[in-house]
């Protein structure tokens, strides 16, 4: 099935203008079928205005004819040149199944214990996360901080050991470049700390002479 644009406004349109069976619009629309009988039914997007697919390039006319006149056909949207343009660029948010997400505080724990040098913005985009949410877990503001432990989040199952490797190896590698843009304290020569001592040179030992005679002794008599 291609994704088309406006889906609830297209089954509205579908809805009230054709013979197509719920499942058939459903399929077409990207909607459950109760949804489908829920539009028929005016309880579901009672305000919106309907599309018409033949209008808009989504649906040719011979598609339509074929699935009206056959109830187990499938109806194919027409590829649009600007679908693609339409489209958000923006990737989407990242899912954490439900049974998973009451693991998450640990993992974040897990971050502000032994890699502090990941900020709070990549911690959220890996985690699938909120940046108040790290926060709490950091200042054990939490509601649950009582039972959070620090847990690898490759052991939780959220993230892969090559996306977290990655993301440690990026954050430290930012942090780096930041410490020399600061430019830390240096380490001062050796020589430089204090004077060097200077060699020790025994003094000179006086040669000890002949025998002392009286001359030597007393002097020499005038």
């Amino acid at each position: 099935m291609t994704d088309i644009l406006m889906p609830k406004a297209t089954a509205v349109w579908l809805v009230d203008n054709t013979s197509l069976t719920f499942e058939q619009i459903a399929d077409f629309c990207g909607l459950h079928p109760l949804e489908v009988r829920g539009i028929a039914d005016g309880d579901v997007a009672r305000d919106i205005r309907g599309a018409d697919p033949l209008v808009n390039g989504q649906l040719t006319r011979e598609e339509l004819d074929k699935a009206q006149n056959d109830d187990s056909y499938r109806m194919k949207a027409v590829v649009s040149r600007h679908a693609e343009l339409l489209k958000s660029a923006k990737p989407a948010p990242k899912y954490t199944p439900v049974s998973r997400r009451q693991d998450r505080p640990d993992a974040i724990a897990w971050f502000v214990r032994n890699h502090p040098e990941v900020t709070d913005a990549q911690i959220a985009k890996l985690l699938g996360t909120t940046k108040s949410t790290i926060e709490s877990v950091r200042s054990r503001t939490h509601w649950n901080s009582a039972n959070i432990k620090p847990v690898d989040p490759v052991t939780l199952g959220l993230v892969g050991q090559l996306a977290l490797d990655e993301l440690v190896k990026k954050a430290a590698d930012k942090k780096a470049k930041d410490d020399a843009k600061k430019g830390g304290a240096t380490l001062q020569p050796a020589d430089a700390a204090e004077p060097a001592e200077p060699e020790f040179v025994p003094e000179a030992r006086e040669r000890r002479g002949a025998e002392p005679t009286a001359e030597s002794v007393f002097g020499a008599k005038d």
